[in-house]
């Protein structure tokens, strides 16, 4: 799996490296605008085989360092370069300094005003580089740089981009004004704007946690990661979903072997979502799948299902008894189950029974509710909320994850996530484009439905029950919480990929197959 880095794990693995005597942090910088300027090529190469005119932005830290490499290499390469510095090159960092000294030997730098960029406006450039501030940034741009920001920004909206008649758009390590750790925008209250938006990011040896979180993907345009020759790696790191190596079935084994789930069905006439989920889980390997139903749904369940069976479970005392069967290890709650009394004691008598649970949907609202049953919540138990449901079980970490970020590093989902799991002493599956699971004990990880796997048409009603069941149909096969959290949710994206537009959530499961065949299952 991919690791993600916050800065400070970043800023930590290359001053190892320096310390340890393995490089220079001047080396390190050369690396990084060759990276940068490569990364150009590579996804314009039609920049590669003639010369064209950039614009380097700099700022003041090691990021501008960056970009006086940058401006220096394209310089090599045949290109006219203006470079403009925002800060006083006396107090550049020394790696910085030195870069800034050669970039002078070629040409000159101009200070990053308001009027130097109106300056501009009339001229074409083939590239715009963002070397202010990168994962550096812990509070809000300030003074000429807000306007100046805004007014790139705005040349970046395409039906006012010929204001700025500027082609391509690329950010070293992060976008200004992003937060490298959390994805927020760090600025003023009414200075939204006041941020870089690009083509393409380049960062480096690893992707940051910003790149994948909140506004993150979205000013980011495409992802480059570029290796400068670090092995040095961080403990706790945040990684993204895979589809793990385990999926496949030993011949020997028979369907009990793969585990019995049961999903919980809502009364008659909210029946649909069980099915999903209940879908779900048997396409995803597990040996048997039960719906239990409300005596008033067994006929409305029963005309339409086959390989899923049905098992009335009209009470509370009713699912204890089907509980007693000790083969049935994994059950879903949740899905239009109700929110009424009877929703309650079954999700009560359901936790209390300690098999391995996906709490979903309906249970997530009994669970906001009543105290009580929050307290039955155990380490085998996995939440998987959206939004508005993440609001009402956690209020407080909801309001201060949604607080505007003023400083950096900034609270994100990914922090929100790993308290919501503290609290909860189970996994908790924070839904979106960017999926956050975390454990109790911090462990993290990120689905993203995000850049080449952007997956819109998971926008779809039941889709969220079909999750739901791929969690329940993988912890019935024997896999632990977190990572069937994990699982379920890499290959409910890739399943979104797979079958593409026009995809509803009947589709999803359908679509497993496929899936496992591309993934050589």
């Amino acid at each position: 799996m991919t690791e993600l880095l916050t800065s400070a794990q970043m800023r930590a693995i290359e001053q190892a490296a320096i310390a340890s005597d393995a490089v220079t942090g001047l080396e390190l910088m050369e690396r990084a605008g060759q990276g940068v300027v490569d990364a150009v090529f590579e996804e314009w190469p039609a920049l590669a085989k003639t010369s064209h005119r950039a614009v380097v932005l700099c700022g003041p830290g090691n990021n501008g360092g960056d970009g006086f490499v940058v401006a220096r290499l394209l310089k090599q390469h045949g290109w006219d370069v203006d470079v403009f510095l925002y800060g006083d090159p006396d107090r550049l960092p020394v790696d910085a300094r030195t870069n800034y000294d050669r970039w002078c030997a070629l040409g000159p730098v101009q200070n990053l005003t308001l009027k130097t960029l109106h300056d501009l406006q009339n001229e074409h450039f083939s590239v715009v580089c963002d070397a202010l501030f990168g994962t550096g940034l812990t509070r809000p741009v300030q003074g000429d740089l807000v306007p100046i920001l805004k007014t790139i920004r705005l040349g970046l909206w395409p039906y006012e981009r010929a204001r700025l008649p500027l082609e391509h758009y690329v950010a070293i390590d992060v976008p200004t004004s992003i937060c490298a750790d959390s994805g927020e925008l760090i600025v003023k209250e009414g200075d939204t704007l006041a941020h870089f938006r690009a083509d393409l990011t380049v960062t480096f040896h690893a992707p940051k946690l910003g790149h994948y979180l909140c506004d993150g993907p979205d000013v980011v345009g495409k992802l480059a990661v570029k290796d400068i020759g670090l092995t040095y790696s961080c403990d706790h790191t945040v990684r993204l979903t895979g589809a793990g190596d385990d999926l496949d079935k030993e011949a020997s084994r028979h369907k009990f072997s793969h585990g019995h789930a049961i999903v919980l069905s809502g009364a008659a006439g909210h029946t649909g979502a069980a099915r999903l989920s209940a879908r779900g889980a048997l396409r995803v390997g597990a040996g048997m799948v039960t719906v239990a139903s409300p005596k008033s749904a067994m006929l409305e369940n029963a005309l339409q299902l086959t390989a899923i069976m049905v098992l009335e479970a009209d009470g509370p005392q009713a699912l204890k008894r089907v509980l007693d069967d000790e083969r049935i290890n994994a059950l879903c709650l949740g899905p239009a189950l109700g929110v009424d009394t009877r929703a309650a004691k079954l999700v009560a008598v359901a936790l209390e029974a300690k098999r391995k649970t996906v709490c979903d949907a309906d249970a997530l609202t009994l669970l906001s509710q009543d105290a009580g049953l929050f307290a039955k919540l155990h380490e085998s138990c996995v939440l998987t909320p959206h939004a508005g449901e993440f609001k009402r079980l956690f209020p407080d970490i909801a309001e201060k994850l949604d607080a505007p970020a003023i400083t950096g590093p900034a609270y994100s989902k990914v922090d929100a996530t790993r308290d919501a799991a503290k609290r909860a002493g189970c996994v908790v599956l924070f839904k979106g484009a960017d999926t956050v699971i975390a454990s109790p004990d911090g462990k993290a990880s990120i689905n993203a439905s995000l850049y080449e796997r952007s997956a819109p048409w998971l926008a779809t009603a039941g889709s969220g029950d079909v999750l739901a069941g791929f969690i329940t149909g993988l912890l019935a096969r024997g896999y632990a919480p977190h990572a069937a959290a994990e699982v379920g949710a890499y290959l409910h994206t890739e399943c979104g990929l797979s079958f593409g537009a026009g995809l509803v959530a009947e589709d999803l499961p359908e679509e497993l197959p496929k899936v496992f065949k591309m993934l050589g299952i």
